[in-house]
Order: C-alpha cells, then structure tokens, then sequence
C-alpha cells in the first residue's frame, strides 16, 4: 500500500527569480499507462508523482525545472551492456526463478537517468556552455540564514523489494545565492548502487548558474569494507562510490535582457557593468 501525500505548494521571491515547488498524489494508474506508453516503457516507477516539480523562473521567463516526467525521457528504453550484466549478477543472487524474469526487459528497469534539468523559455532561454569553473563548495559551508527549504520526490520504485530507485530534488536559498541538489540514488541488493547528482549553484551577482553532474557506480562485490548499513544512506556512502562521469557547464542568461518600464536609470546602469 502506497503512504499518503498531502498536496502542498510552496513559493519563494529570490530577487528576480520566482521559485516554486509543488507536491502532490502518486500519479493514478490509468494517467501512469497512459505515459508509459506515450514513453515506450513497460511500466513507469511504482511510486511515480507526475505533477511534482521545482521550477526556478527569472522573470522574463527563463530558467529551469526539475519534473519526473522529463526525467523518464532520458532512460534508456534498450538496455545497454552495463544493465544486462546487472540483470544477470542479479539472476545469479537469486534463486527464484520468478525474479529472472522479472529483470530481463527490453528497457532500462532500474530507470537510471542522467536528467540536469529542463531549460524553460520561448524566446530567451538559458545558454549552456562547457566551464572548468565549479561550484564553491567552502562558500556553500559558510554559516548562512536559510531564508527557504524544500525536497521534492520526483519518482521512486522498490524493485520488487530487491532494492530502491529515486529521484528528488531540493533547494535551499540563502541571503547570497541558491543552491539545488538533484539526486538518482539506485541500490539493486547484493549487485550494485549508484549515484548520478546535479548540483546547481546560482550566486546573486552572478549573470549565470553553475551545473555540476557527477555519476558515481561501485559493485556491492567492491565494497566489503563499508559497513552494509551505509548501502541505504546515500549521503553517507557517496564517498565510497568511484566517480564514473563529470560534466561541468555554466548556464548563462541571454544577453539582451529588455528592462522593465519602471526600471530607473540607476538600476539599469548597475545591471549593465
């Protein structure tokens, strides 16, 4: 039986910036086919909250959001090399033979995705580049008022009680900048865990954000020195998981920004330095 979600929507001004996050429901069954097909996919995640989201829009309508329904999109719908392997150190972990067929789809059933974000816009968008410049992880430790706080869970599947798959995505916004964390955790019993987080820091001044993506993989077989209580704390056993894959990109703001009418002379001049 799925737990209850009480339906809540959360907003919060960061200068030019409206921040939303909203949750709701599990998506009904009828809806979830529905996209399942509309995806080519078999089935979509148990727990599957289609109208959840986090969206951060500039107010001449650029920016960025984070939805499950987007995020299905960048599942492989055919299984690779790397997932076929699992499927079949997992097939050798078990001994019923329900579970081998179960793990054997023509389609990604860990629902590993790789999502950054959806880019929001019709005539001016965010402009994504490659950057070596990273986020500052010593600023973001600094002591600061956390003026607004919240965690979104996009999607989340048991694996037929053989481990978990979720996606959530939070935000925490502070005096100077605001800072996103997007996480898939994946943990298949026995076989392997996995971690692709996108991190996404935004400071005040600043004409552009910083997205960070980093996927992270390790072997149960690779980690007999980690306490097994650690398999189910991502933030824990993070440090633990060789890093795969990094992308770092800036995400800069269009260029030419039409001012507001009421905008004065001063406030304009100030933007444009």
């Amino acid at each position: 039986m799925h737990p209850v979600f009480q339906s809540s929507r959360r907003d919060f001004t960061f200068g030019p910036w409206k921040l939303s996050a909203a949750q709701t429901h599990i998506m009904k069954s009828a809806q979830a086919e529905r996209l399942a097909d509309e995806l080519h996919m078999p089935s979509l995640p148990e727990m599957m909250f289609g109208d959840n989201i986090l969206r951060i829009q500039h107010d001449r309508g650029f920016g960025i959001e984070f939805n499950a329904t987007d995020a299905l999109k960048c599942v492989n719908n055919c299984q690779g090399m790397i997932k076929v392997a699992c499927a079949e150190e997992w097939q050798e972990s078990r001994s019923e033979t329900e579970h081998t067929k179960e793990v054997v789809k023509p389609y990604d059933w860990t629902y590993t995705t790789d999502y950054k974000g959806t880019l929001l816009g019709d005539t001016a968008t965010l402009k994504v580049v490659p950057t070596t410049e990273h986020i500052n992880t010593e600023k973001l430790k600094a002591r600061e008022q956390i003026m607004f706080f919240e965690e979104v869970l996009l999607f989340e599947d048991e694996l037929h009680d053989h481990g978990v798959s979720s996606l959530s995505v939070k935000i925490r916004v502070m005096p100077s900048s605001f800072f996103v964390l997007l996480r898939f955790f994946l943990r298949v019993d026995g076989v392997l865990i996995r971690m692709n987080d996108t991190r996404l820091h935004h400071e005040a001044d600043k004409a552009y954000m910083l997205r960070e993506y980093t996927s992270r993989e390790s072997k149960i077989s690779s980690l007999k020195h980690v306490p097994p209580s650690l398999f189910t704390e991502p933030n824990e056993i993070s440090q633990y998981l060789p890093i795969k894959e990094t992308i770092c990109e800036k995400l800069e703001f269009p260029e030419k920004l039409e001012p507001k009418p009421e905008a004065s002379l001063d406030t304009m001049c100030v933007k444009s330095k």
